[in-house]
């Protein structure tokens, strides 16, 4: 366990963030009492104890806890390893079977055994009912009341389900009769989770919003009684500040929020530390990055142009479709405790398979028996034993070198060749995952500075660098903890969508700013209701494409200058978005449509908490042996809190703090700014 603290917190009023990852939980409270950081194992089973001794750890009385932040995985955890509780699907008559038709295309087309992703919802839980609203928002036949109540009613309450998905068709145009059903089933079975589609995703596309619909109500119990259970546990300690939960879509809501929408928990840790990297780096004035974050068990990328984290309206979890805007994040199976393998044609492989929390890498002597990349870094000495987490988790060199002979003597390789080549191989896949979300999208990543985080990040990121020509790497302080600096360093933000299909003629601004003025009329009401006030920021963003198209290309609109908007203006700048993308379309005169909206409404934080490097240091400066590219080789050893701002340092070299490691190979230097980011550049 890690408890690093700079100055006594006793009495003084604290801002915590509080982050449940795969391996470890972290804490990171500021305040008038200064800086502590905590880092603990989580606890998989009961992701709330780990959130809990981590607040025992760190020392802190709750009653003084001002503010409380918190992300985990809970959401994404319960669809991939299906823990969800037992739900139901509604839909109108003749539609019942559209979890399972899905889409016609195929994510792996050469697989022969290939299957669909399995909803989270059975068949047999599957119902319908009879309406009929017309796509143009019309009722062609109204809902069968009568039917729900003398048939539907009965069935799910025989079924036990704890929450139900209902999602009917064009509802997104016209939602009377998702709410009539809403409504009765309220009065016939109140204590059933409902979700509606017109309320989770208000968009066209009857498959991918049915998904989300049915995610939603999925995990929706799960998020409340985790988040009930915190509550009660805050109260019993005499908590009176605000507790708000993280979303994917890289802001904050208050808890209650979050009981009534939790699809929009999932990816909630991962979006923190992008919005932690995006402050931290924003003040030493660097808005292009690339964040990079490499924990225990995967290492997430996103790409932030001009201060804003980039959005998605398509992502999807473990094969199945959410619509809703969210960090567009890209995930991959590598990290700490990713497990090195050798496939049946003798290739090296690192992860996805993790070791996880538990029983974790060899090194932690916890039972784990697979060679993972921590134990590589322990034999590289990258990773030292006697520093690990400052000193405070005794790890094993021993069982890192006895798990890696078995791979090393499979390869035929030597014990440190071995474990040098699962380090590069996990380099690569980081690189290429960073592809993905830049040279694939039409962005070059050498405009860009690359802002590693998590437990690993620092240590792999010069290398990623590297092979990517990017020139500067910027490493946060406290690298290791950045995802819960991020909670209390994010501002309240929601989002919401529609659907509005219309051609862009000489009527398209007049759309526009209506279709504007309504959903920040939305948004507001429910700003109010959440007892968040002031002056918002917003940003409004169209899907939009040519007639005949099949996927759109949001198109940002600046909110200032919708009162002089003109149908050129939309054509312009659609244009050179879709060119932007697909490298056509930058001066066509092809008829162009809007198809979705989406306003995203922020209160922005007046007081945003600074991070610094811990004043932990190592006992000396000293030189240490590190083995790279295949030989070992001098390097210095030192502390980033003993660095002096302005001074560089030379690589080869570790610096460490009690939550990471930053190597610097050979031919980089890096030198602390004011702002405590350690800024690395290639010389």
């Amino acid at each position: 366990m890690l408890n690093s603290s700079q100055q006594d917190n006793q009495g003084t009023r604290m801002r915590l963030g509080v982050e449940v990852g795969g391996t470890f939980t972290d804490l990171v409270a500021i305040g008038d009492g200064g800086i502590t950081i905590t880092k603990v194992p989580s606890v998989p089973q009961q992701p709330d104890e780990g959130a809990f001794n981590a607040l025992i750890d760190s020392g802190i009385p709750i009653d003084s806890i001002e503010e409380l932040a918190h992300g985990s995985t809970v959401a994404t955890n319960a669809v991939l390893e299906r823990k969800g509780f037992p739900t139901a699907f509604i839909t109108t008559y003749g539609f019942r079977d559209i979890l399972r038709l899905q889409r016609h295309g195929r994510s792996r087309i050469y697989d022969l055994e290939y299957a669909k992703p399995e909803p989270v919802v059975t068949r047999a839980a599957c119902y319908e009912v009879i309406e009929r609203v017309l796509a143009d928002g019309s009722v062609e036949l109204p809902l069968d009341r009568s039917s729900v109540e003398d048939s539907l009613v009965p069935q799910l309450e025989a079924g036990g389900y704890d929450a139900v998905a209902i999602c009917l068709l064009n509802a997104y145009v016209n939602p009377v009769h998702e709410e009539a059903l809403a409504e009765l089933l309220g009065k016939r079975l109140p204590g059933l989770h409902v979700s509606l589609s017109s309320r989770v995703s208000r968009e066209f596309r009857e498959y991918e919003r049915a998904s989300t619909t049915s995610l939603s109500a999925y995990v929706q119990p799960v998020v409340d009684r985790y988040i009930s259970r915190l509550v009660s546990r805050l109260d019993e300690g005499g908590f009176t500040g605000r507790f708000s939960v993280m979303q994917s879509n890289g802001g904050r809501l208050p808890a209650e929020a979050m009981q009534s929408n939790a699809v929009n928990a999932l990816l909630s840790g991962p979006a923190a530390g992008v919005m932690g990297a995006t402050r931290q780096a924003g003040l030493s004035g660097y808005a292009n990055l690339i964040t990079l974050d490499m924990g225990g068990t995967s290492t997430d990328v996103c790409m932030v142009t001009d201060g804003k984290a980039q959005l998605t309206q398509e992502y999807s979890i473990d094969g199945l479709p959410i619509r809703v805007p969210l960090i567009d994040i890209h995930t991959i199976g590598a990290g700490g405790g990713s497990v090195v393998w050798a496939d049946d044609g003798g290739m090296l492989r690192v992860g996805p398979q993790s070791a996880g929390a538990d029983p974790g890498p060899a090194c932690y002597g916890r039972g784990g028996q697979a060679p993972t990349l921590t134990d590589a870094h322990v034999i590289r000495n990258t990773v030292r034993p006697e520093a690990f987490l400052g000193g405070r988790m005794a790890i094993s060199s021993e069982r890192s070198r006895a798990v890696f002979q078995a791979i090393a003597d499979q390869l035929g390789m030597g014990l440190e060749d071995a474990a040098d080549s699962a380090v590069q191989l996990a380099n690569a896949n980081v690189g290429r995952a960073i592809q993905l979300v830049t040279t694939e999208r039409g962005f070059d990543p050498r405009d860009y500075v690359l802002v590693p985080f998590g437990g690993a990040g620092p240590l792999h990121a010069a290398s990623v660098a590297s092979d990517l020509g990017i020139a500067q790497v910027v490493v946060p302080p406290s690298a290791g903890v950045i995802s819960a600096y991020g909670l209390i360093a994010s501002d309240f933000t929601q989002f919401t969508s529609l659907t509005r299909r219309a051609r862009v003629d000489d009527s398209a601004p007049d759309i526009v700013r209506q279709t504007y003025t309504s959903m920040v009329e939305e948004a507001s009401a429910r700003f109010k209701a959440l007892n968040l006030e002031g002056e918002p920021s917003v940003d409004f963003i169209a899907d939009m494409r040519f007639v005949g198209q099949a996927f759109e290309v949001p198109v940002r609109f600046d909110v200032s200058t919708l009162a002089h908007l003109t149908a050129d203006d939309i054509r312009i700048r659609f244009n050179e978005e879709h060119h932007k993308v697909f490298f056509f379309g930058g001066a066509s005169s092809k008829p162009v449509e809007f198809v979705s909206f989406r306003l995203g409404m922020t209160m922005v934080l007046e007081d945003v908490p600074v991070l610094s490097e811990s004043d932990a240091t190592i006992d000396h400066d000293s030189e240490i042996e590190i083995y790279a590219d295949r030989a070992w080789c001098k390097g210095r050893l030192t502390s980033r809190a003993s660095l002096v701002a302005g001074e560089p340092v030379t690589g080869p070299a570790l610096l460490e703090d009690p939550t990471s490691t930053l190597f610097l190979p050979a031919g980089w230097q890096a030198v602390r700014d004011p702002y405590d980011n350690t800024v690395m550049t290639r010389v």
